[in-house]
């Protein structure tokens, strides 16, 4: 995963008993039941922590036992720092977060454990701080608003909010169970209520509520139906095309060996090209020939400060990069350490390969833009196609 952003944090609502699933929640948090191999929430989390937000607070009830070991057994590996709320009897999902209360930020994404709405966070967030709206929601349109809480949308206000719909209401914008607060919690929640049934609904008769419609990929597990189609189809949506970027002369002006924050230059537009691709659903990857490291010119840990200055300033955009390689080996290095060839230095594809690995990569919709013919060089060998950045519309 990529540096994560200061300040960011993610709630997931993991109380719910599931009832509507019938006996496969009889012993498994609905949360935990899983997708092709994986539990849910571990998809869900994957999301999370790609988009660079580092610090999820989880909210249980039923089963919290098996909530707390799950999170023990994922956190390092998503790179996470992951909290844990129970609460001792339901209190709705209000309740929830008044019982969280002290562990929550004073911004935070909420997201429900038992669905996924594939939308770039950091777009909705960059929308939420441009609103005057305490909470802001992503909306989804879909045929039939029944299963959940249908909206109506005035510019980005929501003016109203429905907690559910009557049966065979037909098509409208629904609440899709991502939102983003962007103030404390103590005017919204009570110590027993329900976000849709009564914080929601106030907040839109206040003029405080906010809301934008996607179009992304949704599913909520809740149901029988809709469970069994995502054994299919979230594993087919996480699944995404990616593209790696080379970094010096490509996302940012190469000044040779660029190594502190201070040479550190955007190019025109690539803030923009990042965005662009976060919001059409695409991997975003860096993978860079660092041999300032190699030659003593700076350190590995001048690369992270300078990736992590990257992604906040990416963050301020609704931007972010989902995953870093780089080389520090050169057979020339200064740095006796560093002296060694490495089928990470591009024009080998090691870097490349790597991701491929370790994401969830649709290789043969992917793509490689680099500055020099060695970036070309090591996407053909990665089996990828690659471009030159003055050849890139």
């Amino acid at each position: 995963m990529g540096p994560k952003i200061d300040a960011l944090q993610a709630v997931v609502l993991c109380g719910g008993l599931g009832t509507r699933l019938g006996d496969l929640t009889q012993k498994t948090p609905k949360p935990l039941l899983e997708v092709d191999g994986k539990p849910f929430l571990e998809r869900l989390l994957f999301e999370v922590a790609r988009h660079g937000i580092g610090r999820v607070v989880l909210l249980a009830g039923f089963k919290a036992d098996e909530i707390r070991a799950f999170a023990a057994k994922t956190a390092a590996s998503l790179g996470l720092d992951i909290a844990l709320s129970v609460e001792p009897q339901p209190a709705g999902t209000g309740g929830a977060l008044w019982r969280a209360r002290e562990l929550l930020g004073p911004e935070f994404f909420l997201l429900n454990g038992d669905s996924w709405f594939d939308v770039n966070l950091l777009d909705l967030r960059l929308r939420a701080k441009r609103a005057s709206a305490d909470v802001f929601l992503a909306l989804r349109s879909l045929p039939d608003v029944s299963r959940y809480g249908a909206v109506r949308l005035e510019g980005d206000k929501i003016v109203e909010f429905g907690a559910a719909a009557k049966p065979d209401s037909g098509a409208g914008l629904v609440n899709a169970g991502v939102y983003y607060f962007k103030k404390g919690i103590d005017d919204l929640v009570a110590p027993s209520c329900s976000l849709e049934a009564d914080a929601l609904p106030k907040l839109a008769h206040d003029g405080k509520l906010g809301g934008f419609a996607y179009d992304g990929f949704f599913i909520d597990i809740g149901v029988l139906d809709s469970y069994a189609e995502a054994q299919r189809s979230v594993p087919e949506a996480q699944k995404r095309p990616a593209v790696f970027f080379d970094r010096d002369g490509v996302l940012n002006e190469d000044y040779g060996h660029v190594g502190a924050i201070e040479r550190f230059k955007w190019r025109d537009g690539a803030i923009d090209m990042v965005k662009k691709l976060n919001d059409e659903g695409k991997f975003v990857f860096i993978v860079t020939n660092q041999a300032g490291v190699a030659k003593g010119k700076y350190r590995e840990e001048d690369v992270a400060t300078l990736h992590a200055f990257m992604q906040q300033e990416l963050a301020r955009a609704g931007a972010h990069i989902d995953d870093i390689r780089y080389c520090p080996y050169h057979e020339e290095a200064t740095v006796e350490f560093y002296r060694r060839a490495s089928d990470w230095r591009k024009p080998e594809p090691g870097m490349i390969l790597d991701l491929l690995r370790h994401w969830p990569v649709d290789r043969p919709r992917s793509l490689l833009i680099g500055d020099r013919a060695h970036d070309v060089e090591a996407a053909r060998r990665a089996g990828i196609e690659g471009v030159l950045i003055d050849d890139f519309g």
